[in-house]
């Protein structure tokens, strides 16, 4: 075989490996993928426990995302933090409120969605309950960081949020943040009162393309195969005529 062909078939073995391996890691990927969805989904479908028994788990595990939590406690609606979402189609913003708890301690509560133009508590007066208030909803970690660059900063001043520092909205609420629960709750559609806020707007949703992406790989991998075998085969077949 001339040094030509060689060269040729060990790029095609080169890339065939390479396409496969990219295969196996998007089926890799697949499967952790299923298997985040389950754990998710089981979470979710949990029953309900107490906020002391939520810490419990924070405390050993750093990781409370969307299990089902119980809480208790007043809302301190003065201090809403407006978090800039979009429900339905409705640009508008989700209505974090602080909740004061029996030892004093205070919880950041998502009560739900108000659309842009009920942001104002004035216009949405049945919503903001007073009184101690028992909600059950998920409970979600904070974030230590932006999630992407293409995110806005914050603004404190103006007390809007585009994504959960936790530390900046006790700074904007004017809470100490030695008296925070360390994670948040997104309550349900059950502890709705009035109209506004809606709650139960929680995302649960994770894209799972690796299937898709995996059959592309080995595909391509097929298709070198198959494109530079044929092409082999005819420049050895001109040489032998």
């Amino acid at each position: 075989m001339k040094r030509s062909n060689i060269l040729i078939l060990g790029c095609i073995l080169a890339g065939t490996v390479f396409l496969s391996a990219l295969g196996m890691w998007q089926v890799q990927r697949l499967q952790w993928k299923e298997a985040l969805i389950a754990e998710v989904e089981a979470r979710r479908l949990s029953e309900p426990v107490s906020l002391d028994e939520m810490e419990i788990r924070w405390s050993n595990e750093q990781d409370v995302d969307y299990w089902p939590v119980s809480v208790t406690g007043n809302f301190d609606h003065s201090a809403e933090q407006y978090f800039y979402t979009t429900h339905k189609g409705r640009v508008g913003w989700n209505i974090y409120t602080p909740m004061t708890l029996a030892d004093g301690r205070t919880i950041f509560v998502n009560r739900g969605f108000v659309p842009n133009e009920l942001r104002s508590p004035q216009l949405r007066e049945a919503g903001q309950v007073a009184g101690e208030v028992e909600l059950t909803g998920l409970a979600r970690n904070p974030l230590s960081e932006k999630p992407n660059r293409f995110i806005p900063d914050n603004d404190i001043e103006e007390n809007i949020f585009y994504w959960k520092d936790m530390g900046q909205m006790a700074l904007s609420a004017r809470l100490e943040a030695d008296s925070l629960v360390p994670f948040f709750v997104d309550a349900n559609e059950s502890a709705m009162s009035g109209n506004w806020p809606q709650g139960g707007t929680t995302l649960i949703s994770f894209p799972n393309n690796h299937l898709q992406y995996a059959i592309t790989w080995f595909g391509l991998a097929l298709a070198l195969v198959g494109v530079g075998g044929y092409f082999l085969y005819s420049i050895n077949y001109r040489n032998r005529t």
